[in-house]
């Protein structure tokens, strides 16, 4: 028998994708979970661009069962060019909050040829910990290439995958 505070366990997975704008914006760095990067690459989206908060954020939504970030921030509202994914991401942690959820832990896995994520994989991490208030041994952050292969292995842009477990916020 599951016990009563295991039902109340819930696990989101959200993912993420952008491609490599044409050319470097200095106005528009690369920030991936919070963190700029120095790299002179730039990815294409409507807001800063930080997949690894989009992920994060589309999977506390799923655990709460809230939609996803595209119904929250439309990219066709203007009025949020440019957003930060902080905000998209606390405004999801409040959904979940307001569901009486918190998160327990979670699990990124950032997908890209280049640039190479791991350097700055300790930054991201410290990063996560102050935008969710998990410690960091609740956070697990790694990234990944395709071998050369799909848009990904050809330097197109990056992806990353987040699974999240939430539970109740006692």
């Amino acid at each position: 028998m599951i016990s009563q505070d295991l039902r109340q366990l819930r696990i989101g997975h959200g993912f993420d994708v952008h491609r490599f704008a044409d050319c470097f914006d200095p106005a528009k760095p690369l920030i991936l979970a919070g963190v700029e990067l120095p790299v002179e690459k730039s990815l294409a989206a409507h807001s800063d661009g930080d997949l690894v908060l989009h992920a994060l954020a589309d999977a506390v939504l799923g655990a709460a069962a809230e939609g996803d970030i595209g119904r929250l921030f439309p990219d066709t509202d203007a009025s949020l060019a440019g957003i930060s994914s902080a905000i998209i991401l606390q405004t999801a942690l409040e959904k979940a909050g307001g569901k009486g959820l918190k998160l327990i832990n979670l699990d990124l896995t950032v997908v890209a040829q280049a640039p190479k994520v791991s350097p700055h994989a300790e930054a991201m991490r410290e990063s996560l910990a102050a935008l969710t208030g998990l410690p960091e041994g609740n956070i697990n952050l790694k990234a990944t290439t395709t071998e050369g292969m799909g848009y990904l292995g050809r330097e197109e842009g990056m992806a990353c995958h987040a699974v999240v477990l939430m539970g109740p916020d006692v």
